[in-house]
């Protein structure tokens, strides 16, 4: 093994668990369970809000944040690895 990153595996990868968080929190948010961290979500993400369209936009713009952000970093790491 070379010691490079599959950056786009791991972006995906990080995509996903964004995504699938978010969705877990729009749950937990309409049945009461962690209202901080919903509330934390709300305001820290523009199109995140417990109705199910809200969910839906706030699982899209976490994917794409993380899966940017993601494959910057693993980006770098190989350009330095």
């Amino acid at each position: 093994m070379n010691g490079k990153l599959n950056v786009l595996a791991l972006s995906e990868a990080a995509a996903i668990v964004s995504a699938l968080s978010m969705l877990v929190l729009g749950i937990f948010g309409n049945i009461g369970i962690y209202t901080g961290a919903v509330e934390m979500m709300r305001q820290w993400h523009m199109f995140f809000s417990l109705a199910p369209l809200g969910i839906l936009t706030g699982m899209l713009e976490a994917a794409v944040i993380s899966f940017v952000i993601v494959y910057l970093l693993g980006w770098l790491y190989n350009k330095l690895a």
